[in-house]
């Protein structure tokens, strides 16, 4: 069972809590390395040797490597503040000694307090502080048999594309020329500036002819850009016969690109100069799939907001189509690259196949696809080429070019759906570009050019609604190979009306509650339905909240019972783009089917921005970790006998029974008779940070006593005023009692405070057993009627684990459901009352580790790098104590844990 690299990063920080006040003798050196192994799931001497004897080059004495694993590394330790590059020439010296098939690719270097990691294949080095390795954990992904996948970055050349693109829209928009005639003109743009520079026109002519037949002032701009089109829209055999030499070098484009007239533009100075920048920059290198970041660079941010579009790079693209089809289709290269035969079906397989993107934008995911298919092709082609150079036979013979595009992917293989013209339009033209790109590629690796014009096929890019279309009409689903795309989000509080009638319309007689989805499961479940009973595989970018929370359960409970299978996954990262004005989410991707896969992966990332690491899985569930398709569903009791949970007491107040420390003060000063009235009031912030609140708290106030307090009555008055301002009906009703909490659940024993947000990088959420004179805001939850042995529980790595997968989030923090994670959390079944004593002795001692620290805050103790080893030891004896009381054995992993936690939910369920 592979360790997560949630807890490798974990063990990393404990390791550098073990040793960052490490004395300098040599003598640690091999307990270093043990628990450096430890912190990867690795019992060291299963792989590796301390002292290994090597005989050092040009002399006959022997040399001993510090630490040494066959084929994969060698470390060197050096004291405390010895030099570190003359270790690296000791272990270069020992490699002499080595046998070849033994030499290593890594090299480790360290003194306690550096590590410095040479990767001799790649050739590449880094250095860094004992206090850093937990963010630099992930360049040791070699120790954990994990693969490292990596995705090239965006071209800084598509981002200045994209922000020229940008500057000629404003100025054409400030000029006054907009809407649907400013968006095709863009398009237009875009077509020809690729034109001039990848042999579709003579190079450079439309650029020439801007510069050379426009007047400087930008006057004439527009009708010679309305000149430019007509041509371009017209047979040569059909053109006026005194056309001057250049016009006339302008091709027959067809495609229907150029077929409507637009309103003449008004071009001034500027923007003709920024226009000639434009056709200055060399556009053959840039990839057509910018043309979505072009698309998000010129639309108004709440626009982009709206729509729930979030465009992307290759490198995330990449992330979706390679586990889908395209890793399998190198796969299936690599086994039969010496067969023509099978070479030459593999290019039939490849050129049947149909894509669909439901959701397409500007076409980037089915531009991508189709760039990364024809390059498979190039390399099929490249291979048939060099088998038949073998053969005497057909020595010599060349590639039939035409033969090759006529039986090869083409555009027509693509399918897509957008909400709005615009994006339809520059997909369809990103993919005639991408379709010219590969056949210059082909042309450069050959010697043949060929030019598809006129254009004759087309992509299948339709303007309408995905969600309200019968996707039959669009492509029968028995032709139909893959699904993928990146749909709108949008949380339930985001959602315009018809996104939500869009909902109704896929959602009708099938889920419950789905007004709680992101908008994004509408197009899983309308997925569900095209597929089912059909070989389609499917791949989706989502927000990651649909793994989480409450959004499991309703919408997977429907997909898995639908019998959908999850076959890939990637766990959450972090989805942006290098665009103008560009957004980020944390986002997951799933791949999916009505069938399961022999082979599934599951892709994780150390942090959210970090490169993935595959795990090869048996099943992954709706939560995408390795384990049974279990789902949690809000619950109104806990599945255990446990105390209830509730939420804490809500003001509704105009803040004007909370008080600030200052505040409180003041009116003590004021109004000192007043005082036995205050209370400490606990809300989230103040509970994590150390932060003083004071709240009114006037339960069983005389009213003859709040006559005799003017200022408290002021108070009181104003919140009166406040929810009689209400728009709703129960607050107005509120106003009758003004001195009263809206909502009032105080305890009266002591209680186990809960905040209901927290940062989801700390090990543990800080917990706090409360007495009832403090009272809790309701943004918090509370406990009561507990004991240490509930506490210690709620605060241990077991609770945790739970936490971490069956949690929603906000962004990247926690957020705490009574109904989803407490409820369902499976609480050991029948401890032994020694066990219960064990938990609630280590349970007082993480409160009285956290005594030791009385003026420092729960959130800088629960920092993950700077939580004090006192503390972080008491956490670790609770554990284990917590562990035992639900099996004897140990867990090694959290993994473990969440499966035997899943067991338990099961059984406790059934």
């Amino acid at each position: 069972m592979q360790i997560t690299w949630s807890e490798i990063n974990e063990r990393a920080v404990e390791f550098v809590h073990e040793w960052r006040d490490a004395r300098d003798e040599k003598a640690e050196a091999q307990t270093f390395w043990n628990q450096f192994f430890y912190v990867f799931g690795m019992p060291l001497r299963r792989v590796a040797v301390f002292e290994k004897h090597v005989k050092l080059s040009g002399n006959q004495q022997q040399g001993f490597v510090d630490l040494f694993w066959k084929g994969t590394l060698i470390a060197e330790h050096k004291s405390r503040g010895k030099s570190l590059d003359a270790a690296y020439k000791q272990v270069l010296n020992y490699m002499s000694g080595i046998l070849d098939e033994e030499l290593p690719r890594y090299i480790i270097l360290s003194d306690f307090q550096r590590f410095r990691l040479y990767d001799l294949d790649e050739g590449e080095e880094w250095s860094f502080e004992l206090t850093e390795l937990p963010r630099h954990i992930h360049l040791f992904d070699f120790m954990t048999g994990h693969k490292r996948h990596k995705y090239p970055d965006v071209d800084i050349v598509n981002i200045k594309a994209a922000e020229l693109m940008g500057r000629l829209h404003d100025a054409l928009k400030a000029n006054g020329y907009t809407g649907h005639a400013l968006e095709l003109l863009l398009v237009r743009f875009m077509f020809c500036l690729f034109a001039d520079d990848t042999a579709i026109f003579e190079k450079g002519l439309f650029a020439y002819y801007i510069e050379e037949r426009t007047r400087e002032d930008g006057a004439d701009v527009g009708a010679v850009l309305t000149y430019i089109f007509q041509l371009l829209n017209t047979p040569e055999d059909a053109r006026q016969i005194n056309l001057d030499d250049d016009a006339a070098k302008f091709p027959y484009i067809n495609g229907s690109l150029f077929d409507e007239t637009l309103p003449i533009a008004t071009f001034d100075r500027k923007t003709r100069d920024i226009l000639l920048k434009c056709c200055y920059f060399d556009w053959s290198t840039v990839s057509p799939a910018i043309f979505g970041s072009l698309f998000q660079a010129v639309v108004e941010p709440q626009e982009r907001r709206d729509f729930g579009v979030h465009y992307t790079s290759e490198k995330n693209i990449l992330k979706v189509i390679r586990p889908l089809f395209l890793d399998g289709l190198y796969a299936e290269f690599e086994a039969r690259q010496h067969n023509k035969r099978a070479l030459n079906e593999l290019l039939g397989k490849i050129g049947s196949m149909k894509f669909l993107d439901p959701a397409c934008g500007c076409g980037s995911f089915l531009v991508v696809a189709y760039k990364e298919l024809r390059r498979l092709e190039l390399v099929i082609h490249k291979q048939l080429q060099r088998l038949e150079s073998k053969n005497d036979q057909y020595r010599g013979m060349v590639l039939d070019v035409v033969e090759v595009f006529n039986r090869d992917i083409n555009v027509d293989s693509f399918y897509g759906i957008d909400l709005f013209e615009f994006p339809v339009r520059i997909a369809e033209v990103a993919l005639w570009l991408t379709d010219h790109q590969a056949n210059i590629e082909l042309q450069n690796e050959f010697g043949h050019y060929y030019a598809r014009l006129p254009l004759i096929k087309a992509p299948h890019v339709i303007q309408g609604n995905a969600l309200t279309l019968d996707w039959e009409d669009i492509i029968p689903k028995s032709g139909l190979s893959y699904i993928f795309g990146n749909p709108p989000y949008v949380g339930k509080h985001l959602r315009s009306d018809a996104q939500n009638d869009d909902m109704d319309i896929v959602f009708a007689d099938k889920i419950r509650n789905y007004k709680t989805l992101d908008y994004v499961c509408s197009w899983y479940v309308k997925t569900q339905e095209f597929i089912s009973g059909t070989d389609i595989q499917t791949s989706f970018v989502s927000t990651n909240s649909i793994t989480q929370g409450e959004q499991v359960g309703i919408l997977w409970n429907y997909l898995l019972a639908s019998g959908i299978k999850i076959n890939f996954a990637h766990r959450t990262f972090v989805w942006s783009n290098q665009a103008r004005r560009k957004a980020a989410v944390f986002v997951v991707i799933i791949g999916f089917a009505t069938f399961d896969r022999k082979k599934k992966q599951l892709f994780e990332y150390v942090g959210a921005s970090d490169e993935p690491l595959e795990l090869q899985v048996t099943n992954i569930n709706p939560y995408l970790v390795e384990a049974e398709n279990i789902v949690m569903t809000p619950r109104k009791k806990p599945i255990c006998n446990v105390p209830a949970i509730t939420w804490g007491n809500k003001p509704v107040d105009g803040q004007f029974l909370l008080l600030t420390d200052s505040e409180k003060n003041d009116y003590v000063t004021a109004e000192p008779s007043g005082v036995q009235y205050i209370r400490p009031l606990i809300s989230a912030k103040e509970f994590l940070h150390n932060e003083k609140r004071w709240c009114f708290w006037l339960t069983d106030v005389n009213p003859a006593t709040i006559r005799r307090l003017p200022l408290l009555r002021q108070r009181i008055a104003s919140v009166r005023k406040f929810r009689l301002a209400s728009k709703k009906k129960p607050t107005r009703r509120l106003a009758d009692q003004p001195y009263l909490f809206a909502e009032n659940r105080q305890p009266k024993t002591p209680y186990i405070a809960v905040p209901r947000h927290t940062s989801e990088n700390r090990r543990y959420i800080p917990l706090a057993i409360c007495e009832p004179n403090v009272i809790v805001h309701d943004s918090m939850a509370m406990i009561r009627d507990v004991t240490a042995y509930h506490f210690g529980v709620l605060q241990s790595a077991m609770h945790m684990t739970w936490v971490h997968q069956v949690c929603g989030r906000l962004k990247g923090d926690f957020r705490y459901s009574n109904d989803i994670v407490y409820n369902n959390f499976p609480w050991p079944s029948n401890p032994l009352s020694m066990r219960i004593d064990d938990v609630m002795v280590a349970a007082k001692g993480v409160i009285r580790a956290r005594h030791s620290y009385p003026d420092t805050s729960l959130a800088d103790l629960y920092d993950p790098l700077s939580m004090p080893k006192q503390l972080l030891d008491a956490h670790r004896r609770l554990d284990k104590a917590v562990d035992r009381c639900y099996r004897v054995e140990r867990f090694d992993t959290d993994l473990e844990r969440l499966q035997f936690l899943f067991g338990l939910f099961k059984e406790y369920t059934s």
